[in-house]
């Protein structure tokens, strides 16, 4: 397993994908944060630094789809991964040491990612949810980004097509993203329009109208649970600063994980690799 790790490791330090992975996140995170400052100098309003330094957390799955997608892929169409089980390692070690090499490329990319938001500092100050809440936020990343990884690597190793793979990862990502965007977007719906109407007299004000899209409180339960539970959910949860049922979030990106991870070991021990 040492062996495989170092190789792992060695492998990784020298992927020209995951360097550029780490330096976009980090420009990505570096102009959010600027363009935050650009905002409150125009529009002439305080604001602080929370209100920019989370944004970039949606796209994380994403960078971990096309990294992992790319970096297994390749094992499977160079031979890689038959190789290290003819030189007599397991197919559990294997599938281990890659999940552990790729939940640490997502943890270089979420650390590249608060580095970059660091540049607000001078122009907002510190966080306003303190040191405590700042890695509370770290912690519920970091889980969610263990969470994909689970989900990615069990994909990665179980396809042997690599074009196959990268394009499944990346729609499946983005599938989730858009399916926790749909349900954040219909708990965000009013219970009632406003009652402002628009005459020939100008606006006037009516009547508020119930909004039909409104979602009750034993199905605003069921969403939120989604939302606590999904990678992505958490994610767009993070970036609008709206997490609120951490104990939720930690304790299903932890079963996500391991689960992923047993499913995957369990397959890839079944699997024909040829």
């Amino acid at each position: 397993m040492h062996n495989l790790l170092s190789a792992g490791f060695k492998r990784l330090w020298t992927n020209k994908g995951f360097w550029l992975g780490i330096v976009t996140i980090f420009a990505f995170s570096v102009f959010y944060v600027l363009n935050g400052i650009r905002q409150s100098v125009v529009f002439e309003h305080s604001t602080a630094l929370d209100n920019f330094y989370f944004k970039l957390a949606p796209m994380l799955g994403l960078f971990c789809a096309i990294f992992i997608s790319f970096f297994i892929g390749t094992e499977h169409s160079e031979g890689t991964l038959r190789n290290k089980i003819i030189v007599g390692r397991t197919r559990t070690q294997v599938y281990l040491s890659n999940y552990i090499i790729c939940l640490v490329a997502g943890t270089c990319f979420i650390l590249a990612w608060l580095i970059g938001g660091l540049t607000g500092i001078p122009a907002f100050g510190f966080w306003r949810f303190g040191v405590n809440g700042l890695l509370l936020y770290t912690l519920i990343a970091f889980l969610f980004i263990a969470a994909f990884t689970g989900i990615l690597t069990l994909l990665s190793m179980l396809s042997s097509n690599k074009s196959i793979t990268i394009v499944t990862a990346i729609l499946l990502v983005l599938g989730l993203l858009m399916f926790a965007s749909m349900v954040y977007n219909r708990l965000g719906e009013p219970e009632f329009y406003s009652g402002v109407v628009i005459t020939s007299d100008g606006m006037q004000m009516g009547d508020p109208t119930p909004n039909p899209n409104y979602i009750t409180r034993a199905k605003r339960e069921v969403y939120q649970f989604i939302l606590d539970v999904l990678p992505t959910g958490q994610s767009i949860m993070m970036a609008n600063l709206e997490l609120t049922h951490f104990l939720t979030s930690i304790i299903a990106s932890l079963c996500i994980s391991i689960t992923t991870v047993t499913v995957g070991v369990f397959a890839f021990n079944k699997k024909d690799l040829k």
